[in-house]
């Protein structure tokens, strides 16, 4: 679970404007940061399935969000790419 000082370090690197708290990038990076958390978790707890499913539908909707990214602007797509380090 991320703690609220680590959410808001998120949302200020990642946020497109001043008020921006809900736009893809916000969500992709916020998204992101819990993969990887439960991606660590789950190295040292095997059995955790149940964690494991959750993992599943995050990286989907990761997935989701990264697509509409794509087709809306490619430009601010590769940026955020580069930036989480994704790909490359």
């Amino acid at each position: 679970m991320l703690r609220k000082e680590q959410k808001e370090k998120i949302i200020s690197t990642s946020k497109v404007h001043a008020a921006d708290t809900g736009s893809a990038e916000v969500q992709i990076a916020l998204l992101s940061e819990r993969i990887n958390l439960l991606t660590r978790h789950l190295t040292s707890s095997k059995k955790d399935f149940h964690s494991r499913t959750g993992l599943m539908k995050l990286v989907g909707q990761r997935k989701r969000l990264l697509a509409y990214m794509k087709k809306e602007n490619s430009g601010r797509y590769e940026k955020l790419i580069q930036r989480l380090g994704l790909r490359k």
